[in-house]
This record gives C-alpha cells, sequence and structure tokens, in this order.
C-alpha cells in the first residue's frame, strides 16, 4: 500500500468584506461575545462575579489538580523526546532552503519578553523570599521557615515553577504550530495542529471551538501577567514619586489601575499596529539589554557569592528532584488545617497554579514562538526554547531572589523585603540597598526598572494582541487586522480592569485557571498528533514521499 502525501490543504472560511473582512466570523465574533460578557460581568457585578469565579476555581483545584501536575509533566517528556528523537530531531520547520528570519539573539530576546520575562521582575524576589518562608518542607517539619536549612528547597521549588514544566508548555504549542504551518502550509492557527487526528473536519464548528478556547485562554492567561503588572507598576511609580496610586495595603487604587492600564495598552497597541519586526523585535532587544543591566546591579553588588552558590545547588538539588515533583500530587484529607489539607492548599496555590498560567499563555506564547522560528531544526528549537529562557530565569531568581533572602538571613533587611507587597519587594529592596549610598541612585534605579516593567508589559501585551487576530483571521498575519488590533487591546485592557475590579490579582489568577482547563485538553491532544505527524512523515521519507510543500508552485494532494 502506498504511502499518501500529508494533508496540507485547510480551508477556513473568512469573510469576503465589511468590518470581518479576511477573518473567521465563527471565531472571531463568539470570542468577542465571551470576553465582552466577562467583562460586563465583572464591572456591573463584581461580588457576584466574585464569588461564582472563588467556587469554580474551588472545584477545578479540588478534582483537576492531578491532571494539571500530570499533563505538565507530559509536555516535558514529550519535549525532551522530541529532541532525542533521530528522525524528528533533524527535521527543519520549513522546507529545506528556509532560514531563520531573527538572530539568536533577537529570538531569544522575543521569546524571553514576550514569554515570561515580565514575572521576573516580581517573582524574581517576591518567589524565593515566598518559599524561604513557607513550603512542603515547611509544613512537614523537615526544615525551618526563614532559616538557612531551608534556602535549598525554597530554590527547588522556585526553579519547578518557571524551569521546563513551563517552557514545555510554550515548546508544545510552538513546535506544532511551526510544524504544520512552514512544513505543511496549514493555516498559522492552534487548529491547524490537530489535523493528524481530525483531519478535514477541522474546517467546520470542531476547528472554530478549538480556536475560541485557543483565544480565551490567551486573553485569560495574558490578563494574568497585566494583572501582577499593573500592581507592580503603580508600586514603581510610587517609588518614584508620583503618589495617589497605591493603596495602604500596597495594593493599586481605582485611578493607579485606570493610569496603568492606559499607559501599558496604550503603547502595546501602537506597538501591535506597527508588526513583529519592527515594534516587537525592537522592545524585545530594548528590554533585554536593560535586563541584562539590572541582572548585572545584583551580580556585582548584591549577594555575588551566595547568588552563584544558589544556581549552581539550586540546578543540581532542582535536576534530582524534578522526577518525583513532577509526578506527585499532595491529597487533602479534609481536615481543615492538617498536614495533608495544608500540603494540597499550598499545591494548588503555587505548581497547579503555576501550570494553568503557563497552559493558558502557551496558545499566545507558543503561535508567537512559531512565528519566529520558521527555518530552524525541531531539536534546535526544542532546547532552544526550553534551556535558554529557562536558564535565564534561573539566573534572575539565584542573584535578585538570592540577595533579598542574603539581606533577610544576616538580618541586615529586618523584614523591609519580607514584609513589603509582591511587586514592591524588588523596589524595596534595591532602595534599602543604595539609599545610604545617594537617594538619587536608588530613584534611578527605580526609574530603569519602571522602564524595564513596561518594556516587557507592552512587549506581551501587543504580542497577545497580534496572535489573537492571528487565530481569528484564519492564520493571516496581514495588515487588514489593524481595527481588531485596536478592538482587542482595550478588550484586554478592561479585561484586567474588570477582574481587578471584582476581586484583585485573586480574580485574574482564578478565571485563568478556569479557562487553562479545557486548552489543557487541547494541548495534550496536540502532544499525540505531532507524535503522528512526525513518525509518518519519517516513514515518507523513507519511501520518498514529500513532506514539505513548496509555497512557490502549489499543495500537496491530501491524504
Amino acid at each position: 500500500m502506498s504511502i499518501k502525501p500529508p494533508l496540507s490543504d485547510l480551508p477556513i472560511k473568512t469573510a469576503d468584506s465589511g468590518f470581518y473582512r479576511g477573518f473567521s466570523v465563527n471565531v472571531a465574533v463568539v470570542s468577542k461575545i465571551i470576553i465582552s460578557a466577562l467583562v460586563v460581568w465583572c464591572i456591573v457585578w463584581p461580588t457576584q462575579a466574585g464569588r461564582v469565579l472563588g467556587d469554580w476555581n474551588a472545584s477545578i483545584l479540588s478534582h483537576f489538580a492531578a491532571w494539571y501536575i500530570w499533563v505538565v509533566a507530559a509536555f516535558v517528556i514529550v519535549c525532551l523526546g522530541l529532541a532525542a528523537w533521530p528522525t524528528a530531531g533533524r527535521m527543519k520547520l520549513g522546507a529545506a532552503t528556509d532560514k531563520p528570519e531573527f538572530s539568536n539573539f533577537s529570538w531569544f530576546s522575543m521569546m524571553f519578553g514576550a514569554g515570561i520575562g515580565v514575572g521576573m521582575l516580581t517573582w524574581a524576589v517576591a518567589e524565593p523570599v515566598a518559599h524561604f518562608k513557607n513550603n512542603p518542607s515547611v509544613i512537614q517539619g523537615v526544615t525551618t521557615a526563614l532559616a538557612e536549612d531551608n534556602v535549598r528547597t525554597a530554590y527547588v521549588w522556585s526553579f519547578l515553577h518557571w524551569g521546563a514544566g513551563a517552557w514545555a508548555c510554550y515548546a508544545i504549542i510552538g513546535l506544532a504550530l511551526a510544524f504544520f504551518a512552514y512544513r505543511r502550509g496549514l493555516p498559522l492557527t492552534i487548529r491547524s495542529a490537530l489535523t493528524p487526528i481530525f483531519g478535514k473536519s477541522l474546517s467546520g464548528t470542531v476547528g472554530h471551538i478549538i480556536d475560541i478556547v485557543a483565544v480565551v485562554a490567551t486573553i485569560l492567561g495574558v490578563a494574568q501577567t497585566l494583572g501582577f503588572g499593573v500592581e507592580q507598576f503603580v508600586a514603581g511609580l510610587n517609588r518614584i514619586g508620583i503618589g495617589g496610586l497605591m493603596a495602604e495595603d500596597g495594593s493599586a487604587t481605582f485611578l493607579g489601575i485606570i493610569v496603568a492600564l492606559l499607559v501599558i495598552m496604550g503603547a502595546s497597541t501602537l506597538s501591535a499596529l506597527s508588526g513583529v519586526g519592527k515594534g516587537i523585535k525592537w522592545l524585545s532587544n530594548i528590554n533585554m539589554v536593560l535586563s541584562i543591566v539590572l541582572l548585572g546591579f545584583f551580580i556585582i553588588f548584591g549577594a555575588t557569592w551566595f547568588g552563584a552558590t544558589a544556581l549552581i545547588v539550586g540546578i543540581w538539588d532542582y535536576v534530582l528532584a524534578l522526577p518525583y515533583l513532577s509526578f506527585n500530587v499532595y491529597r487533602s484529607d479534609g481536615v481543615e488545617g492538617s498536614e495533608a489539607f495544608l500540603l494540597a492548599q499550598w499545591q494548588g496555590w503555587w505548581p497547579v497554579f503555576y501550570w494553568a498560567w503557563w497552559i493558558a499563555f502557551a496558545p499566545f506564547v507558543g503561535l508567537f514562538l512559531a512565528r519566529i522560528s520558521k527555518g530552524r531544526t525541531i531539536r534546535e528549537f526544542v532546547l532552544g526554547a526550553m534551556i535558554v529562557p529557562g536558564l535565564m530565569c534561573m539566573i534572575w531568581f539565584s542573584w535578585a531572589g538570592g540577595t533579598a533572602i542574603d539581606l533577610e538571613l544576616n538580618g541586615t533587611a529586618n523584614g523591609l523585603i519580607l514584609n513589603a507587597a509582591n511587586g514592591d519587594k524588588i523596589f524595596a529592596m534595591t532602595e534599602f540597598m543604595l539609599a545610604p549610598i545617594a537617594e538619587v541612585l536608588a530613584w534611578a534605579m527605580a526609574v530603569l526598572i519602571v522602564v524595564l516593567l513596561l518594556t516587557f508589559l507592552v512587549t506581551s501585551a501587543d504580542s497577545a494582541v497580534l496572535i489573537v487576530n492571528t487565530i481569528n483571521a484564519a492564520g493571516d498575519e496581514g495588515p487588514k487586522a489593524r481595527p481588531h488590533i485596536l478592538f482587542w487591546g482595550s478588550a484586554l485592557a478592561l479585561v484586567v480592569g474588570g477582574l481587578l475590579i471584582s476581586g484583585g490579582t485573586g480574580a485574574i489568577q482564578t478565571a485563568m485557571v478556569i479557562g487553562a482547563l479545557p486548552f489543557s485538553i487541547v494541548m495534550a491532544l496536540i502532544c499525540i498528533a505531532l507524535i503522528k505527524a512526525i513518525y509518518n512523515d519519517g516513514r515518507r521519507e523513507a519511501a520518498g514521499v514529500a513532506t514539505t510543500i513548496d509555497p512557490e508552485t502549489s499543495t500537496m494532494p491530501a491524504e
């Protein structure tokens, strides 16, 4: 029996005229209705929205915590397996003659900036400090809170949340989309990654539902990032002397939320209008340079030796603990305050929350990674997307967070960093370090961090807006999306603002965990589809059957 060429034609109906010309009306309109309904609900009935979202979140954490833990472990295994698999590793994401569009520096910069960079400014300090105070080992009495014997455990958990698991979520989607878009010539949209399973039926309702789920997950995942960013941006403005935007408890006031969103989303919408090759590329390069400057400050003037030790020992401990932590699920016994209850609660607050966040973020970052990775091999893509950004996260956590822990451990900071709000911790630490030398240096560092935070937030937001429009336009990245860029920029700002009003960052976290669940199922199916496609391509190559299309000629016959 002869081996047929792969499916290379997936027609998706788009409007021929009118406001939605070039867009899949089914996907674009339904996505806008869902997001608009969420905004109205959270703004008009904030108390009810907060209560209902909280109930749904509790149910999901009770019934699906194990699913989140295990499915992310599967993503890591699939990614590493594909890189090691000779047939897969050497395949190029595109035709044999395709070359990468961006240099390695720009490639890594855009991956880091759009994927996770903004989180570094909040969590590189806040998370190691949080785990230094409490983690499962403290709950079980193995280590002591805020003591030296708890430092290594704090870093194991920090590296777990920002290491291989996070980037495997992104890599799976990015790899699948690049594979089917640039080798098959299929639309650059989420449904294309499932063609080995569902075939041409994805042109209809099934495909529309998959893309709608991806759009909603993307908006909620990016809203989570922007929600944290808004709180920190306001904290930074307060540190540089712009008052009236922060409440006494360290949260942003209503005015602070409005000001921050106007600045962030206004700049991101302008950047999105300029496209990936201009605004987003230059912003990514700028924030990578500023990141290096800030990180260099922590390495040179912070806890230099402490950070180096945390990095080396932390990576060693993380690698050893990864197999166990990737599959371990804490089960509650239902007794509030018991050890089992506290462990399950902690896992819901941290690992489950993070896995949901990365899954919700995956359609955005994955499609963006696909867009900037044409011409690279699968092995190059997987290792580049998982190792380099993950290592950068660990370096940040080691010296930024390590400096904070060292200052608290030796008693110098005396709780100043510990007691600050999460978004304000990095500002509190740099001001503590520099103010005794010169107030102007502390102010200048705060300005640098605010600028860096703004570039990270703008990069994430404008990339997300472009990606949502690409999905809505059936994979077309053309400039016709300009009016819709304005809509999604405004919608994203309203989602963040509405959720912050209805319950602060906790409400955003809850909505994101809920939105990530259906897309996690889509991602699991994508893993199966990708493995099947690569296996069949290996058989086709052995039989001399074409596996890629020539865009200058025509598509291959369908299966």
